[in-house]
């Protein structure tokens, strides 16, 4: 008697560039690719989807069409705000993320900035494009404290990498515990600080979380940097901030709306400096996430409980 084969399932993967390496999966799923624009047709076809192109919106779009929906998505990010929709949040689907990918990428790349700004790396450059010597003091990065909101694996290497640069550096989290900080001691600890880190996800708590109040709090000689999501900050008030002189100076590396526009007045605060969004992509990292999608999936394929698993309400991964 023959056997007939059970049916591979379906694996949608919303594409950007490079692709993801998905050899692993020839003959145990069968891989169809969309971009956004056909995202909503194919959706009711997919057993599984694999958000590849973390900076579209386009799930958020199509999900609350008609049909059949994946039973998991995936996406290649930490953060989870840009799949998220009330339809989504309300199903039965499971969603993953990529912790656990960018935590020391990131925390290397915020390094970067605090040690650029604390040594005015910025105006070295600026002033050798004009064949300019100018000698002057920089300031000290030992010594110096350093708040960190976002309690998750990306804060957490943050402020082991602050430290191990002589800085003091505390974590402020959604509930306090153990070497982390609650919401209530976030003022307190904003008005000491020399350098902010946010690196928090993207919830409706923390949504404009920096505003003019919480940048009138910090002190004129406090820095400021934003490598969780664009939405945190009010970004009208960190201009204000930073054309009054209220704080020192601010990196972005995430603007509320991607990519800023050639004409944003962003580009040209003083103080303020701006990247694309890129402090966790290193080189090789598009092959560490593709490998550990496919480990998640063979983990989905064989009936075993997912890792990295997104609490949908509260918009993360619990536990941290």
């Amino acid at each position: 008697m023959s056997v007939v084969p059970a049916a591979l399932p379906t694996l949608l993967v919303l594409d950007a560039d490079p692709l993801p390496r998905l050899g692993k999966l020839t003959g145990r799923a069968r891989v169809l690719h969309t971009d956004e624009a056909s995202l909503a047709e194919r959706l009711p076809a997919a057993d599984v989807l694999l958000v590849w192109d973390f900076t579209s919106h386009a799930v958020r779009a199509a999900w609350p069409g008609e049909g059949p929906r994946p039973r998991w998505v995936h996406t290649a990010s930490a953060g989870v705000d840009h799949v998220m929709c009330p339809e989504l949040v309300a199903s039965d689907t499971v969603v993953t993320n990529a912790r656990g990918i960018f935590d020391e990428p990131i925390a290397e790349y915020v390094a970067a900035l605090v040690l650029a700004m604390a040594k005015d790396l910025p105006r070295t450059w600026e002033l050798q494009q004009r064949g300019r010597w100018l000698h002057r003091e920089s300031r000290r990065v030992a010594g110096g404290r350093a708040v960190v909101v976002g309690s998750g694996p990306i804060g957490r290497a943050i402020a082991r990498t602050l430290k191990a640069l002589g800085m003091t550096a505390a974590v402020v989290g959604r509930v306090p515990r153990t070497g982390i900080h609650g919401p209530q001691d976030l003022d307190r600890l904003l008005a000491r600080a020399d350098w902010v880190i946010a690196a928090a996800p993207l919830t409706e708590q923390t949504r404009g979380m920096f505003d003019t109040r919480r940048f009138g709090v910090m002190q004129p000689s406090a820095r400021f940097v934003n490598v969780g999501r664009g939405q945190l900050v009010v970004e009208d008030a960190l201009v204000r901030a930073l054309e009054r002189r209220w704080i020192a100076g601010a990196a972005l590396d995430v603007v509320a709306e991607e990519p800023l526009a050639p004409d944003s007045p962003l580009w040209h605060v003083p103080g303020l400096l701006i990247s694309p969004h890129m402090s966790g992509d290193t080189v090789g990292s598009s092959d560490e996430l593709g490998s550990q999608f496919v480990e998640l999936f063979e983990r989905w394929a064989a009936g075993r409980p997912l890792k990295n698993v997104v609490d949908k309400q509260r918009g993360y991964v619990p536990g941290h």
